[in-house]
C-alpha cells in the first residue's frame, strides 16, 4: 500500500492549464484499480492518493505520467506502508 503527496511547487500557477489532463491521470488510477482515494492536503498544500495492487516501480511510473509532475506544478513523495492490522472494512489491503 502506498500513499502519495503531490505538494505544490513553484509552478503552481500552471495547475488550472494542466487540470483536465491530470484529472484524466486520477481517473486513470480508479479505472485501473490502484487508486483508492484521492484527496487534497489542507490548506491549499496539494494532493494526496491512497494506492495498492502495484508495485513501487510501477507506482513511481504512473506518478511520473502525472501532467502535475511533468509540467512541475507538485514534487511527489511515495512512502510505502506495510499494513499489519486493518479494520474489517479494509481487510483486502492485508493481501
Amino acid at each position: 500500500m502506498f500513499v502519495v503527496l503531490l505538494k505544490f511547487s513553484a509552478n503552481q500557477g500552471q495547475a488550472a492549464r494542466l487540470m483536465d489532463g491530470h484529472n484524466q491521470w486520477i481517473k486513470s488510477g480508479f479505472d485501473e484499480g490502484v487508486f483508492l482515494l484521492v484527496g487534497s492536503l489542507q490548506p491549499s498544500l496539494g494532493g494526496s492518493i491512497l494506492a495498492h495492487n502495484t508495485t513501487l516501480g510501477a507506482l513511481q511510473e504512473r506518478v511520473n505520467a502525472d501532467p502535475f509532475v511533468q509540467e512541475h506544478v507538485v514534487s511527489a513523495e511515495i512512502l510505502e506502508i506495510a499494513p499489519k492490522k486493518v479494520d474489517a472494512r479494509l481487510s483486502f489491503l492485508l493481501d
